[in-house]
């Protein structure tokens, strides 16, 4: 054994890959006390915002206060380096409020790093990982470039894009996993040969520009909210100063310079093979698929403090690189523009994620986890869920613990992993609150009400979040019982109800009963009377939020408790692990193939693979004993 072989005990938990997802496993399994290794190919691009500098929005921003009630980190970061905090949807009910914010590109991988490296449960190792090392079934560490073995009671892939990652620009294609970054090869192979199926994915990102050459006076400025808010529940600093960003549009100029490079654009071609986000499609292919329209929206978003750099969001490309300088020229602002880098697409390998059980473990390898765009998502925010996921189970399943899972009725990222596992995917998923049945149930606001005490209960969520929870579930539950205590006179509330359009009292009403009216806001409310105005005085904005929400959707929320209640029924009925479906010659030949392959563990998942019909459930239940 060489000397810097011995330097390696065998470790708990090794993750390979330090991007988001990666970042979130490592510190997981380390905060709850297993040995972990957290290995990249480069110790400068740890928790890096290849794309967009930004995080949360909508359906997103309710995963990162999710990930941040657990205990995780990419809630605390994001607050940390923040330049502008927008809530999305404040025109919508509480169930699509979304935060986001942008964020300071450099300072954000800055700060995950220095977390990580204040952690002593994690050990960095930079180099790139070729081949998994695996006997009878079980994963037992990882190989090298170098030909070093490093071994491990478990292993958590989040490989992003790298895995024989394929640069489009235009005719140019060349092998990286994200611009000047090499591709890691070695591992879609072996894992394809212990019997793994895989698949081609792709993604792009814009051109960047120097915001020096940029024309500010031609755009719409688009400010940070008045009152920023956060998305850490603990005591992360407020954003005092924010800086704008801003909005342009295309324009037929644009479209028409933009055909010009159709011919040899490689998505035209054929050259990419892989499938792309439906949801955040390239600029050619929204002029190509949306050809009525005149113009598309250009958000200019600069990528931090101090920095000139500007991400120009919208405008995601493979198409030649001077088609892209030509076509940016012509867009109002732009017109003396010096680009930084130009826009490339991505071409990726991705394993379909109903080869997982839902703890993100693959069914194939024990002890082997995946997380991330390895699993066929998109968007930093999917990527850190899953990576929080696979860390926590990996620790649990190293030290003899349950695994943890997330209902659908608890979190987003219950949904997303339930989507993952029994539908797959074949294109880049993304959430959206669309995909949640229980949205109001699973709103932004009351993250830590859902999973503080879960990640207090797992070893990961701290003292103080458990006990600021607790406090609030007590403060809120005591304000909505002053509510219901406290009636106003017609006579010292109705001057005010008519301010407020609302219709006058004739008898004593109690506030709760008032809160209820679909025109009055718990600040209105408790502005009647000095009596009122003494309550308001008593409680925090966080609190008479969280009880007017309570209150006004009240009906909405019971109703919904009652389906999961009905449901969750199916989710107590396990399956055995090595059920035979193919006896089961009553379901259909669909059926019996798909919970082969996806391997359920209780009826409730089965119910929700696609081909699965109602039918096929009620004779299953019969065979469970029901």
């Amino acid at each position: 054994m060489s000397n810097i072989q011995k330097m390696f005990n065998e470790y708990d938990v090794i993750v390979v890959g330090a991007g988001h997802a990666g970042c979130e496993a490592a510190h997981a399994a380390a905060q709850m006390g297993s040995k972990v290794m957290l290995i990249t190919m480069n110790m400068n691009t740890i928790a890096q915002m290849s794309c967009n500098p930004a995080m949360g929005g909508v359906a997103k921003g309710q995963i990162v206060r999710e990930v941040d009630a657990l205990g995780g980190m990419s809630g605390i970061i994001s607050d940390k380096t923040m330049i502008q905090f927008r809530m999305l949807n404040r025109s919508k009910g509480p169930a699509m409020w979304s935060p986001r914010c942008q964020s300071d590109r450099m300072r954000f991988a800055e700060e995950w790093r220095l977390a990580l490296e204040q952690n002593l449960n994690v050990d960095f190792w930079q180099e790139t990982v070729t081949g998994l090392l695996v006997e009878d079934g079980k994963v037992t560490g990882v190989r090298t470039q170098l030909g070093l073995e490093i071994k491990s009671k478990s292993v958590v892939l989040t490989n992003g894009t790298f895995l024989n990652g394929l640069i489009h620009i235009g005719e140019k294609q060349f092998g990286g996993g994200r611009t000047a970054e090499r591709a890691a090869t070695g591992i879609t192979e072996q894992l394809v040969q212990l019997g793994f199926e895989a698949g081609r994915m792709k993604t792009g990102t814009p051109p960047r520009v120097d915001a020096r050459s940029l024309d500010y006076s031609k755009m719409e400025e688009q400010l940070g909210d008045e009152v920023p808010n956060k998305f850490s529940y603990l005591d992360t600093p407020t954003l005092k100063e924010q800086r704008s960003c801003w909005i342009t549009y295309t324009n037929h100029e644009v479209h028409e310079i933009l055909r010009t490079g159709f011919e040899k654009s490689p998505m035209f071609a054929g050259r990419i093979k892989g499938l792309g986000p439906r949801y955040c499609p390239s600029v050619e292919d929204k002029i190509n698929r949306f050809a009525d329209k005149d113009r598309h929206q250009i958000f200019v978003e600069p990528e931090g403090w101090n920095t000139v750099e500007v991400y120009v969001n919208g405008f995601s490309t493979s198409l030649p690189e001077d088609v892209q300088y030509a076509a940016l020229k012509k867009i109002p602002g732009f017109e003396n523009v010096r680009m930084f880098r130009p826009g490339y697409a991505i071409e990726y390998d991705f394993f379909p994620p109903t080869q997982l059980k839902s703890t993100l473990e693959t069914q194939l390898i024990q002890g082997l986890f995946f997380a991330g765009q390895i699993n066929g998502t998109t968007g930093y925010e999917e990527a850190a869920c899953q990576g929080l996921m696979a860390g926590i189970n990996a620790h649990n399943q190293v030290h003899g613990k349950e695994p943890f899972v997330l209902h659908r009725s608890e979190a987003y990222i219950g949904v997303l992993i339930d989507d993952l596992i029994n539908k797959g995917t074949e294109e880049p998923y993304r959430m959206f609150t669309s995909r949640a049945e229980y949205r109001t149930l699973l709103r932004q606001d009351n993250a830590d009400l859902r999973l503080t005490e879960k990640g207090y209960q797992l070893g990961l969520a701290s003292e103080e979040r458990y006990q600021k929870v607790q406090q609030k579930q007590e403060m809120t539950a005591r304000l909505i019982d002053a509510l219901k205590k406290m009636k106003v006179a017609p006579e010292e509330a109705n001057a005010g109800l008519e301010r407020q359009n609302s219709a006058l009292l004739r008898e004593k009403t109690n506030l709760y009963q008032l809160l209820k009216r679909p025109e009055l806001d718990i600040h209105g409310l408790l502005d009647l009377s000095t009596a009122t105005a003494e309550l308001r005085s008593q409680y925090s904005d966080e609190i008479l939020e969280q009880a007017e929400i309570n209150v006004k959707y009240e009906d909405y929320m019971e109703r919904e408790r009652s389906q999961v209640e009905k449901l969750s029924r199916l989710e107590n009925l396990v399956i055995h692990p090595n059920f035979d479906y193919s006896k089961l010659t009553a379901l259909s030949i669909e059926s019996r193939q798909k919970l082969t392959r996806i391997r359920p563990e209780t009826l409730g998942q089965a119910s929700r693979i696609s081909g699965v019909s109602p039918s096929d459930i009620s004779i299953l239940m019969v065979h469970l004993g029901r």
